[in-house]
């Protein structure tokens, strides 16, 4: 564990094994393509692998006491202990990373990483945020 952080060590190893992931798709691939094809191709290297994921995850939201379901979506939920956002643009703005605080925070998972494939290198495109909530 993680005590600074509160961060699980199984969490920490999804972490490391999805980064490894994403870096050899991104060898493969490069960048460039749309967000889609990278999370078609996350998902086929993560079940080569033998990584439980689910993709497009629906979440929903709870507003004074009733339960919305309005179409909020995860890109990827690594064995529902790690949240994935998936990214294919120019640069990290602060709505990227304020998403998946609020991801985190819907869900009450502790890490999520938010993955810019449209990079030269892919380790400058990976985020970790932690979730406030519980740090």
């Amino acid at each position: 564990m993680n005590r600074k952080l509160n961060i699980p060590a199984d969490v920490e190893e999804l972490a490391r094994k999805a980064v490894d992931a994403a870096f050899h798709l991104h060898n493969e691939m490069g960048p460039g393509l749309l967000e889609s094809v990278y999370a078609a191709c996350l998902k086929e290297e993560f079940t080569h692998r033998g990584i439980a994921s689910t993709f497009e995850v629906p979440v929903s939201i709870v507003y004074r006491n009733c339960r919305l379901d309005i179409g909020f979506r995860l890109d990827c939920l690594v064995q529902n202990r790690l949240l994935l956002e998936f990214k294919s643009v120019e640069s990290i703005l602060p709505v990227h990373r304020a998403q998946v605080i609020t991801y985190l925070k819907l869900t009450k998972l502790p890490l999520g990483l938010l993955v810019n494939f449209n990079v030269p290198l892919i380790k400058d495109g990976i985020q970790r945020i932690f979730n406030p909530d519980l740090t």
